[in-house]
């Protein structure tokens, strides 16, 4: 699980009761899809005809541009979840973390499950003895791409939840 039980109110947006601000959740949606895309090539390398988990990346760019509903956006990210299913390693991680990104416009909390899930992939793709190293590696390359305007609120978020994302944010 990578979803809180109880809400943060800094990932609800203001006009939901929070004080999640419309452009930073963009940018949420924006970081979370580079995040997922970083690592596609495992699942695209694995199944190279299927486009479900790209098409979530899309659409969950499209929704922070203002292009697409979010319902669009989630519906994808389901698509993305069930090109998983029948996978094992990196490419069943990538899938995941393509679903998370395309579900942030839905859910911004969404966000840490996309980094997260890109981060296991980066783990499962490299042998045993390099997978600590590969995923801080990972972690490194994510927080390098974070906006400033939402830095912050990330590196917090990831404090918070490291122990329900795995422990994957100890970089």
């Amino acid at each position: 699980m990578i979803l809180p039980k109880i809400r943060d109110p800094r990932f609800i947006t203001v006009h939901r009761g929070g004080s999640l601000r419309e452009d930073d959740h963009h940018l949420l949606a924006t970081w979370a899809a580079d995040c997922a895309q970083h690592v596609l090539h495992h699942f695209e390398h694995a199944r190279p005809e299927d486009d479900r988990p790209r098409r979530a990346i899309d659409l969950g760019r499209a929704w922070a541009r203002g292009e697409v509903p979010w319902a669009v956006a989630r519906t994808a990210a389901g698509h993305a979840n069930a090109a998983a299913r029948d996978l094992r390693g990196a490419a069943r991680h990538a899938a995941y973390a393509a679903a998370q990104a395309a579900a942030v416009g839905h859910v911004a909390a969404h966000e840490l499950g996309a980094a997260a899930y890109a981060i296991r992939a980066a783990q499962a793709a490299t042998p045993p003895d390099g997978r600590d190293a590969a995923g801080r590696l990972e972690c490194r390359w994510q927080r390098a791409q974070l906006p400033r305007e939402i830095r912050d609120l990330v590196l917090d978020d990831q404090r918070l939840r490291n122990e329900l994302c795995w422990f994957v944010f100890d970089c």
